[in-house]
């Protein structure tokens, strides 16, 4: 199967930069210089995958985002230039499945949107629809394999897992396990984080469950 990719980008120089990638990874792409025709596009040719910017001329890349998820479940990651939107964009109910901040690496988005497509051909396990998860017994199951967890991690990782491909910021993920509000560093959710990970690798699933977002947080890969 040939997945199209739609590329939603005003700056013609980085859509022919990540053109030039997609395509030499045997995809096929359309460029939108303007948001005004992406939605009545999307319905008449169903991509699989779309690199939306946000800041468009014609219809901006959020209200594209939302007119899209009444009738898609097509997989966006949403592009911006500004970095302190991407807080702003978490606490909302966009739609998007990612964001990505610029300047970004053309061969970092294009792994990304190749890992993506890989799941969507089902070339690897669908972690979410496979894993038994205990809450009595603070234990997670898969393949046959089982494994125990502390109760904070049992906790980390039924926050994230309940939310498949929402990115956490380790603050909210602070807040959201502590209910005291104790004062406590980001390294505390790396240092859980790790510790999980170390366990899960011994369900020898074909994927990394949890994946570290680059300057954003954390996130379940379902």
């Amino acid at each position: 199967m040939t997945h199209k990719v739609f590329i939603v980008e005003d700056e013609k120089n980085i859509a022919e930069v990540m053109q030039m990638y997609l395509q030499a990874e045997g995809l096929e792409t359309r460029v939108f210089h303007d948001g005004s025709d992406v939605v009545e596009a999307v319905k008449n040719e169903t991509p699989s995958l779309m690199l939306l910017d946000l800041m468009l001329p014609g219809k901006d890349g959020l209200s594209i985002c939302q007119e899209l998820r009444v009738f898609s479940e097509l997989y966006i990651i949403m592009t911006t230039a500004r970095v302190e939107e991407v807080d702003r964009l978490l606490g909302l109910d966009t739609g998007a499945d990612d964001y990505v901040c610029k300047p970004y690496s053309a061969r970092e988005l294009t792994a990304r949107v190749r890992a993506v497509l890989r799941r969507l051909d089902g070339k690897l396990t669908a972690a979410g629809t496979s894993l038994k998860v205990d809450e009595s017994g603070l234990s997670i199951s898969f393949g046959g394999q089982t494994v125990v967890l502390t109760a904070l991690e049992f906790r980390l990782f039924n926050l994230l897992y309940s939310q498949p491909n929402r990115i956490y910021s380790r603050s909210q993920i602070l807040d959201l396990l502590y209910s005291d509000f104790r004062v406590l560093s980001d390294r505390t959710v790396d240092s859980h984080i790790r510790n999980l990970r170390k366990k899960l690798t011994g369900l020898n699933t074909e994927q990394e469950m949890i994946r570290s977002i680059y300057g954003l947080g954390y996130r379940f890969e379902g």
